[in-house]
């Protein structure tokens, strides 16, 4: 990961947890929506660590919790 991006990703991961929570789904669940392991999902949702996803990743847990993929991609300032 690019160190420029890691606010960005950041971002995405609190983008992440919010709609999971909205949907009311723990890690657990979400990660095995997507074949991942919950820890890779608690890596991605933690602010203090850096976690890079794929666009693969992304699409997949868009579709896992019912959310358009820019959604995550909007970063208000």
């Amino acid at each position: 990961m690019d160190v420029k991006h890691e606010l960005k990703y950041r971002k995405l991961g609190l983008k992440i947890s919010y709609y999971r929570k909205l949907r009311g789904l723990t890690q657990e669940q979400l990660a095995e929506k997507i074949d991942k392991s919950a820890a890779f999902i608690g890596h991605v949702e933690a602010p203090n660590v850096d976690k890079a996803v794929s666009l693969d990743t992304l699409f997949d847990i868009s579709e896992a919790l019912e959310v358009p993929v820019h959604k995550f991609l909007m970063f208000e300032e």
